[in-house]
């Protein structure tokens, strides 16, 4: 359901979608209406909010339900190949701008520079790999059915694309770096928990994770989850030990 009229493009639909993908059982329906929530209170101008999924139930009123993109990975071990199917010539009734989120982030603050920022090609500067190329996909921003060749290179690449890129973020920001458009995100305005947020050892076990008060987004990527930071939690050999950080109750829980 389109809630607001205005932002229409010619052919009758927002040119602004807020987009995100849910598959299998690794997330429930919870998170993307979370997401949802964060989305409605933090972004202002009109636009559309769409989740592809090949499980719609218990979504709420307001959140556009849409079939998964057709990608075929089988073989491929799980590194969410599967978002390359959102480059499309055929992603369903969308046009204009799609800013993609993950659904194990968390919003802090008002998005609307991630559709005002210019640019074909934005995404996060991953932060584990600073001296590459290689962006971080839990945010980034594409022109919609622009970009169909993304999917036509990774068919070509077939299963050896393993050899040559770790995962679906690695493919997608070299892709982009050849056609000359691959641009990121101020890096202040999505920032790691793991990275950023977590006090460093011993302090984490008496110390509540930082929060990264000038920060748009929190990424969760990998453990722990917003879940498990909220509740606390404990990483393999107690090394990455996390305090229980209520923090993520002014923004997650909303």
């Amino acid at each position: 359901m389109v809630r607001l009229t205005s932002g229409i493009n010619s052919g009758g639909f927002m040119d602004k979608n807020v987009i995100c993908i849910k598959w299998g059982t690794k997330f429930g329906p919870e998170y993307v209406n979370r997401l949802y929530k964060m989305v409605e209170k933090n972004l202002t101008i009109p636009h559309r909010f769409v989740c592809f999924t090949d499980n719609g139930e218990g979504l709420l009123d307001g959140i556009e339900v849409r079939p998964l993109p057709e990608l075929n990975d089988d073989g491929l071990p799980e590194k969410a190949w599967k978002k390359l199917g959102l480059f499309t010539d055929k992603l369903a009734d969308l046009e204009g701008q799609a800013l993609f989120l993950d659904l194990d982030i968390v919003i802090r603050e008002n998005i609307n520079e991630f559709f005002e920022v210019p640019g074909e090609f934005l995404i996060i500067k991953d932060w584990d790999f600073p001296n590459d190329i290689i962006g971080n996909s839990s945010v980034f921003r594409f022109e919609v059915k622009k970009y169909p060749d993304i999917i036509e290179n990774f068919y070509k690449e077939g299963h050896d694309i393993r050899k040559r890129f770790k995962n679906e973020q690695a493919f997608l920001s070299h892709q982009m770096y050849d056609k000359g458009i691959l641009n990121y995100w101020d890096k202040s305005w999505c920032v790691s928990f793991k990275r950023n947020c977590l006090q460093p050892f011993p302090l984490n076990f008496f110390k509540e994770p930082k929060e990264p008060m000038n920060a748009k987004i929190v990424v969760f990527h990998g453990r722990p989850t917003p879940e498990q930071a909220y509740n606390g939690f404990m990483g393999k050999g107690g090394l990455r030990y996390v305090k229980p950080t209520k923090w993520l109750d002014k923004y997650w829980n909303v």
